[in-house]
């Protein structure tokens, strides 16, 4: 998720009645002018509220008014880019590649572990070697990531504007009350941000900074404990990867979430090992005769289709790629006689195969670029079978997108328009007025989940939040996700004609869309669905 600070300003033309509604509804649980404060500015933006009071759900355990603080979140020090994500958490915590089935004690990685967050001496070395001979899946590769986390808390740089520092200054903490030298030691936040005016204007940004890392890691460390239960409980996982999932621990965190790997640590291994077993089996009995012995129908329409997947990214365009994006499609195809494969499915792979890459590559290494015929062949095996059972346990729950004439994206689209119709009226009736018909711009919105729409990164984010929305995120949950990115371009869209609309939505301008924009997005969508989801007579549809 995007951490840079940005200070809650009013928006002109957003009080009404939807802000009133949720200020006061919010109002009587204020308990502090810290809180009146901020739910004073959410009001004049409900989307903001949408954001805050879902990520409370996910982070109730520590400080989820620090986002909307209009005290702190004035000062502009930590810009995106600067930590890319949990990148910088991540750092030499990538998963190894060692044969899939590897696996590493874990009362000795977490004896090693628990000295490291002791010792005042670890460096990022350190954390990188004990993130070593892990594999995905097992309970010992959540460590791997800790371990890196508990290493970036004690070489936390400084950053005044968009410069860092090796440390924090030392002059910082000298004649700071004990609550606000907590802020800068990054210990307890929760309690120390009412003090952070006692720290001098000059330090303020280091503070923040200091506040955002330790931030951060609570929220690793949380991951952390949470996968390491011998029973993961499902339910407290999916509210804690609502926000986002970090880069190192999103392949075992999705596995889990899509239902692939079991909740009970201990049958892990044996269900990876007997589930990739199943596939290659598998895929040696359907292609033991070769091309020839397929059928050709099928296999012609993922031969042409391949290709023009992600056509400008290396990984997706590299030849061993695209056999393994072959054997995939094509097995589900015959597995599954009744949608058979259909075009955007090929789509559908993409997010899977790279998140699962990225286990077995160095945290410097893009995947996007990485050259995958460099793996050993039992590596790739591993996340050519990980990513076809994903994908088929993602197609379960929208194979009516993709059987005879798509019924399930007709009905999407149909509910689309109604629901445009009740949340931005002048645009329905704008694109009425110039003979637009939704299923011209928004069928490929269902069919490719918008995936055509923003970049993969873009999509991996939105998967962390569809994957928790169990068991409809990629059907109900999209559907929203669709309202809020149309609406989005309201403003615009009602100064077009027919062919700049039509135009216009076939190539929606998101190229330098950051994540917060589609944080953004996300919140709008779980706000119109808490709204509508539960009412269906306030849509104009259903009488």
């Amino acid at each position: 998720m995007d951490f840079s600070a940005t200070r809650v300003k009013p928006v002109p033309g957003k009080t009404g009645a939807t802000g009133n509604m949720v200020f006061g509804a919010q109002y009587s649980h204020a308990t502090s002018v810290l809180e009146v404060e901020r739910l004073r500015a959410l009001q004049m933006d409900p989307a903001s509220w949408a954001s805050d009071n879902h990520k409370s759900l996910a982070d109730d355990d520590y400080d989820s008014n620090y986002d909307n603080n209009p005290e702190l979140s004035g000062y502009q020090t930590l810009p995106a880019q600067d930590l890319k994500d949990d990148s910088e958490l991540d750092a030499g915590s990538s998963l190894s590649p060692t044969t899939p089935s590897g696996t590493t004690s874990l009362s000795d990685q977490m004896s090693k572990l628990m000295k490291e967050e002791s010792s005042p001496t670890k460096n990022f070395s350190t954390a990188a070697a004990a993130s070593k001979d892990m594999s995905p899946g097992s309970a010992s590769s959540v460590e791997k990531g800790a371990n890196s986390a508990a290493a970036t808390s004690t070489a936390t740089p400084a950053v005044t504007g968009n410069s860092t520092s090796s440390g924090t200054s030392s002059g910082v903490i000298e004649g700071m009350k004990p609550n606000a030298r907590k802020i800068i030691q990054g210990l307890d936040y929760e309690t120390a941000m009412g003090d952070l005016h006692l720290i001098g204007t000059e330090h303020q940004a280091d503070a923040v900074y200091a506040l955002q890392r330790s931030k951060q890691k609570a929220r690793f460390l949380k991951f952390k404990d949470m996968l390491q239960q011998s029973v993961v409980d499902l339910d407290v996982l999916r509210k804690l990867s609502w926000s986002g999932v970090p880069t190192a621990i999103r392949p075992i965190v999705w596995q889990l979430l899509v239902g692939y790997l079991p909740c009970n640590s201990d049958r892990r291994n044996v269900a990876l090992e007997r589930k990739r077993k199943e596939y290659q089996d598998g895929v040696q009995q359907t292609f033991a005769r070769g091309i020839e012995g397929l059928d050709q129908t099928i296999w012609h329409q993922v031969f042409i289709d391949v290709p023009r997947t992600n056509p400008k990214m290396a990984l997706f365009q590299n030849q061993t790629t695209q056999r393994c994006l072959e054997r995939i499609l094509y097995c589900w195809a015959i597995r599954h006689p009744a949608s058979s494969y259909v075009q955007g499915i090929n789509d559908l792979v993409t997010p899977f195969f790279l998140v699962f890459l990225t286990a077995y590559i160095e945290e410097d290494q893009d995947p996007e670029s990485y050259d995958i015929s460099l793996l050993p062949p039992e590596i790739l095996s591993a996340i050519e079978a990980d990513s076809y059972w994903c994908l088929s346990k993602l197609l379960d729950g929208i194979q009516d997108n993709f059987t005879h004439a798509q019924p399930g994206i007709q009905r999407q689209i149909v509910k689309l328009r109604e629901l445009i119709c009740r949340i931005d009226a002048p645009l329905a009736a704008h694109l009425q007025s110039e003979h637009v018909e939704f299923i011209q711009f928004s069928f490929r919105w269902m069919n490719c989940l918008l995936m055509r729409e923003v970049t993969l990164q873009h999509t991996i984010r939105m998967w962390d939040t569809y994957l928790t929305e169990h068991p409809h995120g990629f059907s109900e949950f999209h559907l929203y996700v669709c309202a809020a990115f149309l609406t989005k371009w309201s403003a615009e869209l009602m100064r077009m004609e027919f062919q700049e609309i039509m135009l216009f939505l076939q190539d929606v301008p998101t190229d330098d869309w950051q994540e917060k924009e589609i944080e953004l997005l996300l919140s709008e969508a779980f706000m119109w669905k808490s709204l509508f989801h539960a009412s269906p007579m306030h849509l104009g549809g259903s009488k």
